[in-house]
């Protein structure tokens, strides 16, 4: 079989590089974008030749994904070199708004421009990504869309503005999958737990334990989530999942999923009121 052909955007670092990572070690062709320049031995070349190191194929595109025409030329050259296939989208790009120091102003006291970021960024350009990518699956009958979301659709979590983009995410998931049925292509949002990322290794260098609350010690590691990604892609059953919020810790008890180290991160569900998802 020809390699399969995965997006995952914003893949420079933590959960997009280790999606990107995970998807390689199964031999996927995964395209990685950022912002940054390419060619340049920077984070996303280092990514792109990660993936191909672990038995895949990285493609590293410089991608302001605040523009559409780039992200338009993104899917463009896709098409192009891929012979019109794609298999699987990861929205996962963000962007921080700034003077971003962990969201501790209310949002009165906030500009007004963080709605570029955290809803420019965080929900509009993974909707036109979804748009572009449902153009190539739809014809082939087949393919994947993936969110990356957060427990702060439920609770309140980093901000207003947070919460409404990763609920925007969940939402856009559960209808695209309805006016996808009977195409082969499905959309499924996300809720990783604690993720422990570069920043949260960092603090845990320096003898941090928790982070507001939540333990690092059982936290998800980046890969650990593509894993989860990597089994939905395979999974033949994949259409009764579309359009489902999943909790990345209990969708990878149903795949027999553990993270790198052997170890089974725990759901937050508890934590952010339980009940079900959408």
């Amino acid at each position: 079989m020809s390699p399969r052909i995965a997006l995952v955007t914003g893949a420079s670092r933590s959960v997009g590089k280790g999606i990107a990572l995970a998807l390689g070690s199964h031999g996927w062709t995964v395209y990685v974008t950022a912002r940054g320049e390419v060619g340049t031995d920077g984070p996303l070349d280092e990514t792109a030749r990660d993936v191909t190191a672990r038995g895949g194929a990285g493609i590293a595109v410089q991608c302001d994904h605040r523009d559409d025409a780039q992200i338009a030329e993104l899917f463009a050259r896709i098409a192009d070199e891929q012979g019109g296939r794609l298999d699987l989208l990861v929205n996962n790009v963000w962007a921080a708004p700034k003077g971003f120091a962990g969201f501790t102003e209310k949002f009165w006291e906030r500009p007004l421009s963080d709605w570029d970021s955290l809803i420019g960024v965080g929900l509009r350009a993974h909707y036109v990504a979804s748009v572009h990518a449902a153009q190539l699956m739809v014809p082939r009958g087949a393919g994947l869309i993936a969110n990356i979301s957060s427990f702060g659709a439920r609770g309140h979590l980093h901000s207003v503005l947070y919460g409404m983009s990763k609920a925007g995410l969940d939402k856009m998931a559960a209808d695209m999958a309805v006016e996808l049925t009977g195409t082969g292509v499905s959309a499924v949002s996300l809720w990783p737990g604690l993720v422990k990322n570069e920043v949260m290794q960092g603090f845990m260098a320096r003898g941090l334990d928790n982070f507001q609350g939540y333990p690092l010690a059982n936290a998800e590691t980046p890969e650990f989530i593509g894993r989860v990604i990597a089994a939905l892609a395979d999974d033949p059953d994949i259409a009764a999942r579309s359009g489902h919020t999943l909790i990345t810790a209990e969708t990878a008890l149903d795949y027999g999923i553990t993270d790198i180290e052997g170890n089974q991160p725990d759901s937050h569900r508890s934590l952010f009121g339980g009940g079900p998802l959408y």
